[in-house]
């Protein structure tokens, strides 16, 4: 979907934030891109500049995704979305902290497949603390009721958050290519698998 549907579908900025992680996580999870980086988009007088991070496990699992959306122009507004797996307790909220602050409490708004979004405004006071800070910490509880700690690196974060950001054009084309090298790998694995297959058949 668009991020100029996506805006014109909504009337406030926070549903444009929530919908603007829900449509877009997804590309930026698969992304080749690792540690802190900002993407950023203009849609007719709103100017919308996304800084993330996602974590996945060492055997390709969705983890947590997080967002620190800016939206300027007509209507300004900062907003943090978290992207969580399902089977998580809503009531709980998904918390976070820099280092040993003070947890902040982020409300759960929308799930949307596999993943759950919490989204709340941010201000100042969290930026500069990550800025400051080594590690953030992400928790969410599951429908157990443990805890899902998720330790990301503040490493970059001050670097990619003052940036000026990628292009979401740029960024697209930068998927394009990494997406067309990664089948050309696959089927360079698959055609030397079925050389190896025809030369035991044979015999050779």
């Amino acid at each position: 979907m668009p991020m100029k549907k996506t805006f014109t579908a909504v009337s406030v900025v926070a549903g444009a934030a929530v919908l603007f992680v829900a449509f877009h996580a997804p590309a930026f999870a698969q992304s080749g891109m690792q540690g802190w980086y900002k993407v950023c988009s203009k849609q007719q007088a709103i100017d919308v500049c996304n800084t993330m991070n996602n974590v996945v496990s060492d055997t390709g699992q969705y983890l947590t995704m997080v967002n620190l959306i800016e939206v300027t122009g007509k209507q300004n507004q900062k907003r943090i979305g978290i992207q969580v797996p399902t089977g998580r307790l809503i009531p709980e909220g998904v918390k976070v902290k820099v280092d040993n602050g003070k947890e902040k409490i982020i409300p759960y708004m929308v799930c949307n497949g596999p993943t759950c979004i919490a989204n709340d405004v941010f201000d100042d006071t969290l930026i500069n603390m990550m800025k400051k800070g080594t590690t953030l910490t992400i928790s969410s509880v599951n429908f157990q009721g443990t805890t899902n700690p998720i330790e990301i690196s503040l490493k970059g974060f001050s670097q990619a958050f003052t940036g000026l950001g990628i292009r979401e054009q740029d960024f697209q084309a930068e998927q394009e290519k990494l997406q067309k090298a990664i089948q050309a790998k696959q089927q360079e694995i698959e055609n030397k698998m079925r050389a190896e297959q025809e030369k035991a058949k044979t015999g050779s």
